[in-house]
């Protein structure tokens, strides 16, 4: 994708708004007759909410899930006429800011229920709401007591309007791992015994599972963002950022120097080091150093030393001397290096490496999708 850095910008994040839309479209043909919905929590994975949701509901995408009130509040405004629906549910004394801007929770424990029935009584207006039922999880969701309870008691959701019952799968990522069809299995027991709604079960590991998962509606999030949803073969979706960085300084080095904090590379020839503005504040975590690259000129370039808060020094001796110079930039993640590339060097997983991506980086949006 084309990138161009304006001289203050000593970070680039650059976020291609066709591609995400292209792996939405991409997930959304994958499903016999199942809603795509898209998870845009934590800032779209730390992509920007507020320029990829509006391009998603421009594509067509009607339901969005984020963690938390405030991230739903901050997208009402640019999401008119969707559903927006709050993962982490309804705290008490939060009933009226819900209903004041359109936004729905997902109830995660009978007393949540009763809290949402009594705002229901108190408005005598019937409230919209998703229900998530915990199958193996165990983080949030009824237990499989409170949901035999919910269908001994149908009373209990007099002035409800349930949308929809969502679980959530534990290791669909794992191809073969028989605890995703257990879940599904527990799922569709407590379902036979309550009041027919929308089933959602399916992330995005889960919806490329097959259409036994699919149910009604999945939800989405990493594959959107370029993460592999089936580790095992090959990425079906498209990459949509670049993380660059520019080069500050360059040096000649020679044997018996060392570089960064605590002394962890001794050079042991004559050579180059680049010092690039990325650090761990910008998430390039700590762990890569001495173990990670960058690519400056399509060609890479081993971080030596330690990682800094702002910054990282890499071996540049083996690239020609014309290819790297004070202000070029060094592709930190893009064509060279993926996201799940950089994850697995760093021991850790996508999500974590998109999350951790700096405020501070410069964004560049490339053009919406038509």
């Amino acid at each position: 994708m084309p990138i161009t850095a304006p001289p203050s910008a000593t970070t680039l994040l650059a976020v291609d708004l066709e591609a995400v839309v292209a792996n939405w479209r991409a997930l959304q043909s994958r499903l016999e007759r199942a809603e795509c919905s898209a998870v845009v929590k934590a800032d779209a994975y730390g992509l920007g909410a507020t320029r990829i949701a509006p391009a998603l509901a421009a594509a067509g995408c009607h339901t969005f899930f984020v963690a938390t009130l405030d991230e739903g509040i901050a997208l009402r405004p640019l999401l008119p006429g969707v559903t927006i629906i709050v993962l982490s549910g309804a705290l008490p004394g939060a009933e009226d800011t819900f209903a004041a801007h359109a936004i729905v929770p997902v109830l995660n424990s009978l007393s949540d229920i009763t809290c949402w029935q009594d705002f229901a009584r108190k408005t005598s207006t019937a409230r919209d709401a998703w229900i998530h039922i915990d199958t193996g999880m165990n983080r949030l969701g009824l237990t499989s007591s409170d949901a035999r309870t919910l269908a001994a008691e149908p009373g209990r959701l007099t002035g409800l309007n349930v949308l929809g019952w969502m679980s959530h799968l534990s290791s669909a990522d794992q191809r073969f791992h028989p605890a995703s069809s257990a879940q599904l299995g527990r799922f569709q027991q407590h379902l036979a015994r309550l009041p027919k709604a929308r089933r959602s079960l399916a992330n995005s590991s889960g919806l490329c599972r097959g259409r036994a998962f699919q149910l009604d509606l999945v939800r989405p999030g990493a594959a959107l963002y370029g993460i592999n949803p089936t580790p095992e073969v090959e990425n079906p979706q498209r990459p949509v950022f670049t993380f660059t960085a520019r080069v500050l300084q360059v040096r000649q080095v020679d044997p018996g120097m060392t570089v960064g904090y605590g002394v962890t590379h001794q050079v042991t020839r004559s050579g180059r080091i680049a010092t690039i503005a990325a650090g761990y504040a910008d998430g390039f975590f700590r762990a890569l150093g001495n173990r990670s690259r960058v690519f400056i000129g399509g060609q890479p370039a081993p971080v030596v030393g330690q990682v800094s808060m702002d910054l990282i020094t890499v071996d540049v001796t083996a690239l020609p001397e014309s290819t790297v110079w004070p202000g070029c930039l060094a592709e930190v993640i893009g064509p060279h290096r993926t996201v799940d590339q950089a994850a697995t060097e760093a021991g850790t997983i996508g999500y974590e490496i998109l999350t951790a991506l700096s405020k501070r980086c410069h964004r560049v949006w490339l053009p919406e999708a038509k």
